[in-house]
């Protein structure tokens, strides 16, 4: 680190991450139209700009591996060798390698040396080739935003590689053939700089800095929510005036804090057409990956959350739905299976969706393998539906292969991407048609820090839930309530809903009055009833984390603090369904 703090390590490991998660996707787009200039030009330039950060930092394995990968380029755009598979193998694979170099130089570890075999490899020739320096290349025209250039040339001297030792006098080298003329173009001090221009706008922020501050426009909204409680008992009209201005003000600043925390989901997308590539090659399949919506914005702690989750779903849609291309050339597919991933924004929540144009799902299969795992009995099984049947795949230890290979069949996988949804008080979805293929659609709040919710009551205790779970509110009467298999059911306009009392969930006795209201909530494909005493309305609150000791207790999600200074308990819809559905069935053999 230097004397004023700059760490230009730690920016380097930022920017190149970000670089070759962009560059795992252009291999792949280079891959399907090898003729694309712009594309060829811009692997190159990324290979290029990691080396240059890396000479700097004189890191020589990285330099080396980057370097090499810049000569198959360049003999590439020169005209003199086309790319072929094993290039844009070796091009994947020196993407792969120079991402665990960062994982070591992240954990404060040297780098090791770069086999000589892999770089012949990368290179594409079987002997070594002696290091061409940098002013043979053929620099494409838009590459003048390379900053590093000259401060690399000043350090170690134009056109050598950067890292390594000064070389020896070069011997004489064959002609290189000289360049056509350029159309003139004005100098460099005379041209606009867009890129400088653009940088003078943004500015690298610590994340802890931008938590800081949501966490108090979070204390805010507290603030202001008590006042807006407390408004109407005060009778003061220059009072009233003064909080109306602070709602609005408040309501600006977190909207323009939250903002700022907001990244396109491009981030993580960027990783999957690599990813495909690499299943599909695994596999023997040919898959094309199609990308959508990677301009939707979501809170950065959500976008690095999901990428595990949707790693899971990708591969799965690979692996399980798409069919070798003999089988879905005999039922007249094309060869090649299309794989979908999607965002949009909903409201205030955004929908991800992973879909395949596979053979889809059986639920009879789904039924008979989690009856023959032990992970439901029989009786249970039979009475399932279709949605509940394919809900099943979430169940821990489930899973309908046979064999176990390196990419599915230990039965982990699904129950891992819905638990780690729900960490962000989303929910998952699964769609699928026989022969058709399946949609996996993933549902998540915009942020985690502020949260819309409707509050409820019981006695004097409040609950908060998510308000994009819920689909209305109802008046309950009793009399309309039937039981169906132990089961409260209501009759809504014809379709039938399971009834849950909250009351009863928590294990509390009759209160004052029978309740009177009940809420509609989605969990998941299925909607059900729960009944509370008083329906409140909504209010935004702020998550707060419950006390370690409470972790873990399923139905509960977080805190928080409402307008009127109580503290409100914030429920996780899908926990509760299930823990009251797991009580009802315990209670029904009981019987």
């Amino acid at each position: 680190m230097s004397a004023d703090g700059y760490d230009a390590r730690a920016d380097f490991l930022v920017e190149a991450r970000e670089i070759l998660d962009r560059l795992g996707e252009q291999v792949v787009a280079l891959e399907q139209q090898p003729g694309n200039r712009a594309t060829l030009d811009a692997v190159f330039r990324g290979f290029h700009t990691i080396k240059g950060g890396a000479g700097f930092l004189d890191l020589p394995p990285m330099v080396q591996l980057c370097h090499a990968f810049e000569d198959r380029i360049d003999a590439a755009r020169s005209g003199s060798r086309a790319l072929d598979a094993a290039a844009f193998d070796g091009a994947q694979r020196a993407v792969d390698i120079l991402l665990d170099m960062l994982d070591a130089l992240g954990r404060g570890e040297d780098l090791d040396e770069v086999d000589p075999a892999l770089l012949r490899q990368v290179r594409g020739t079987d002997t070594p080739v002696a290091p061409v320096a940098e002013a043979a290349f053929e620099m494409p025209d838009d590459l003048d935003d390379l900053d590093f250039d000259a401060l690399l040339d000043s350090l170690h001297g134009e056109g050598a590689i950067p890292g390594a030792a000064p070389p020896p006098p070069l011997p004489p080298t064959k002609p290189t053939p000289a360049p056509k003329p350029a159309p003139a173009k004005p100098a460099a001090a005379d041209k606009p700089a867009p890129a400088a221009a653009e940088t003078e706008h943004t500015v690298r922020v610590d994340v802890r800095r931008l938590d800081a501050l949501v966490n108090l426009v979070g204390e805010l909204v507290l603030a202001r929510n008590r006042l807006k409680t407390l408004r109407p008992d005060l009778h003061d009209e220059n009072l009233d005036r003064a909080v109306t201005a602070l709602d609005t003000v408040t309501a600006r600043l977190q909207g323009a804090v939250m903002s700022a925390r907001m990244q396109p989901v491009s981030r993580v997308f960027t990783r999957f057409p690599k990813l495909a590539r690499d299943v599909a090659r695994q596999l023997d399949k040919q898959v094309e990956l199609v990308v959508e919506g990677g301009d939707t914005e979501l809170d950065r702690n959500l976008v690095e959350a999901l990428a595990d989750p949707l790693v899971h779903l990708v591969r799965n849609a690979i692996d399980h739905g798409i069919e070798m291309p003999a089988v879905r050339r005999a039922i007249g597919k094309p060869e090649q299976g299309r794989v979908r991933l999607a965002a949009q924004q909903e409201g205030d929540h955004v929908a991800i969706e992973v879909s395949d144009d596979g053979g889809g799902i059986d639920p009879e299969a789904i039924r008979r393998s989690a009856i023959r795992k032990g992970l439901i009995d029989s009786e249970t099984a039979a009475r399932l539906s279709e949605d509940e049947c394919l809900s099943l795949l979430f169940l821990p230890g489930f899973s309908t292969r046979t064999e176990v290979s390196d990419l599915s069949g230990r039965g982990v996988g699904m129950d891992v991407v819905q638990s780690k949804i729900r960490e962000l008080s989303g929910q998952v979805q699964i769609q699928s048609e026989l022969g058709r293929g399946s949609r996996f659609i993933i549902r998540v709040p915009l942020t985690l820090a502020i949260l819309p919710t409707l509050l409820v009551e019981l006695d004097d205790d409040v609950y908060a839930l998510p308000l994009v779970r819920v689909i209305e509110v109802v008046t309950h009467d009793d009399s309309q309530v039937m039981w169906m298999d132990g089961q409260k059911i209501l009759d809504l306009r014809e379709r039938p809903l399971p009834v849950l009392s909250l009351r009863e969930w928590l294990g509390k006795g009759k209160g004052m009055a029978d309740a009177t209201r009940g809420v509609v909530l989605q969990a998941g494909d299925q909607r059900f009833c729960m009944l509370v005493d008083h329906v409140l309305g909504r209010e935004e609150v702020v998550i707060k984390a419950l006390p370690r000791s409470l972790r873990g207790l399923p139905g509960y999600a977080g805190a928080s603090l409402v307008g009127d200074g109580r503290m409100a308990l914030i429920l996780d819809v899908d926990a509760l369904l299930e823990s009251a559905q797991r009580g009802s069935s315990a209670t029904a053999r009981g019987r």
